[in-house]
């Protein structure tokens, strides 16, 4: 028999061999949809992981936990999400029709820890003194209101020192007491009542002692 004639027989072999195996693969082929629920209160799962068992194909629930993809008959069928128990589910290979359609209920993984209770101070007093203790910090308002008090200010008009301008005032205020007694005497303040008040009140206040 010719060599070239033995070629093509096997190619056309191979491919009538690859059509029929094709076809059988289709024929296996199922649309697999459904909703995944609690199994406790029926309530949709989203966004379950769902994956076909020894392999990467899959798909994922979506917010209401429906999902719908192509499998073949005879797949295991891996349900998984984060506080859950991994669900199998094998497709019988025995299904007539193309479509399948089930409600996947998926169990809670519970884990139950022991009771921890957190205490910020080792005892009843160590709290208590830290609370007295407790110094709370000042914001704006409070340094704002601090600065506008009115003794704050006293202190603060004592110890500023005159300025430019009130200088001038004083100044010109001279002037002013000057001209109004222009050709007469000045009155001298010591016999005035009120001066001499003035000054033992300011006496007594220590306002005459000397500054360092």
């Amino acid at each position: 028999m010719n060599y070239s004639k033995v070629v093509w027989i096997s190619v056309f072999l191979l491919f009538c061999f690859n059509v029929n195996a094709q076809e059988e693969n289709e024929k296996d082929l199922i649309q697999f949809s459904g909703v995944v629920v609690t199994a406790d209160s029926l309530k949709p799962i989203p966004f379950v992981n769902i994956r076909i068992a020894g392999t990467t194909l899959g798909t994922s629930a979506d917010y209401y936990g429906f999902f719908s993809f192509v499998a073949h008959k005879g797949d295991t069928i891996l349900f998984s999400y984060v506080g859950f128990g991994t669900s199998r589910y094998y497709i019988a290979d025995t299904l007539s029709s193309t479509r399948y359609s089930l409600f996947q209920m998926m169990q809670t993984d519970t884990i139950l820890l022991t009771e921890t209770v957190i205490y910020p101070w080792p005892t009843i007093s160590a709290l208590e003194y830290a609370i007295i203790n407790h110094k709370v910090q000042e914001d704006d308002y409070d340094r704002a209101m601090k600065n506008l008090a009115i003794e704050e200010m006293k202190e603060r008009g004592d110890a500023l020192a005159m300025d430019g301008a009130m200088n001038y005032r004083y100044q010109m205020q001279q002037r002013v007491n000057k001209a109004y007694y222009n050709g007469q005497y000045m009155p001298y303040q010591w016999l005035n009542p009120f001066a001499w008040a003035e000054f033992i009140k300011a006496w007594k206040e220590g306002k005459f002692k000397k500054k360092n």
